[in-house]
């Protein structure tokens, strides 16, 4: 029965952290007509998200899983994600049904997934990772790209939720191959990145003009997500205001570079675009905009996009 009520959408759902990216993705999920329980570490967010967009915020993390079919964890790391599931006097697992299916969205470590995974098979449920891309304005009209490890059969049961949140839900292999499909997906989107900062830093220098520049790279091969979406929007208009931190990002290029490690790849042009994130890192603060890294490519060229 649980299986064909999830099914039909008609499930209860948790959703432990209402952050950036989280309080975007479960308005979604209200608004597709689920039933949704929310918790956060900061009560008052908790609380106000219920007032401003409906919902229910359940006292404890154990009431929360009583009361749901589907589990979906947003959290900034795989130790936090942890400590939610299974630490402390207040926990998951303590509420946790037979049956349900934790949907685990963070950017979490691989491995460290696949642990928890094991953990929660013996307690009678279900992990799949689900980690999300396309940034906060993709998460407030539904529409993130979601890639997803696990178990078919659980991907299945748990689509409904999955697609009230993305257009794009990409099946990866087994759990924990969807966090390292995305923090592939964000290496790839940072060196891209940088590359293209410093393609315009040397064309400005020359006499281009970067917003121009950037056109032509959108109409042209050198075209990728930072030329449509980040340099004219919040490099060139000195914003620096995507919503996605810059200790974040750093967090998932280690991510990336740790499964190299694990399969014994090696990457020596993925490791310079890490360490020019951790450079930045330190230059501006783990909570600066990862866009603010082109900053640090204007100070090592001696000059600021947008100069006469």
């Amino acid at each position: 029965m649980a299986s064909e009520s999830i099914a039909q959408g008609g499930q209860k759902v948790g959703f432990v952290g209402v952050g950036n990216m989280g309080w975007p993705m479960a308005a979604c999920l209200v608004k597709a007509g689920f039933t949704v329980a929310i918790n956060d570490s900061r009560r008052e967010v908790a609380n106000n998200f219920v007032q401003q967009t409906g919902g229910f915020a359940p006292d404890t993390l154990r009431a929360l899983a009583a009361g749901s079919d589907v589990i979906v964890t947003m959290l900034p790391t795989s130790v936090i994600v942890e400590r939610v599931l299974m630490e402390g006097d207040d926990n998951l697992f303590a509420g946790m049904k037979p049956g349900t299916i934790i949907i685990e969205m963070s950017s979490g470590v691989p491995s460290v997934t696949q642990r928890l995974a094991e953990k929660v098979a013996g307690l009678g449920g279900t992990l799949i990772d689900a980690p999300v891309s396309g940034g906060v304005p993709r998460a407030r009209t539904g529409q993130l790209a979601i890639m997803v490890g696990g178990d078919a059969a659980a991907i299945a049961r748990a689509m409904p939720v999955l697609s009230a949140m993305g257009t794009s839900v990409l099946p990866t292999g087994a759990v924990g191959s969807g966090q390292a499909m995305k923090a592939l997906n964000n290496l790839v989107s940072t060196g891209g990145f940088l590359i293209g900062i410093e393609a315009l830093l040397i064309g400005q220098r020359f006499g281009l003009d970067p917003a121009v520049m950037t056109d032509v790279l959108n109409a042209a091969t050198g075209m990728n997500n930072s030329t449509q979406k980040k340099f004219k929007q919040f490099v060139l208009s000195r914003r620096f205001d995507a919503g996605f931190t810059m200790g974040l990002l750093a967090k998932d290029l280690s991510i990336a570079l740790q499964v190299g490690r694990e399969t014994g790849t090696a990457a020596p042009l993925s490791a310079l675009v890490k360490e020019f994130i951790v450079s930045a890192e330190t230059k501006f603060g783990p909570n600066a905009d990862h866009t603010e890294m082109a900053r640090l490519c204007e100070m090592l060229a001696g000059s600021e996009l947008g100069e006469a």
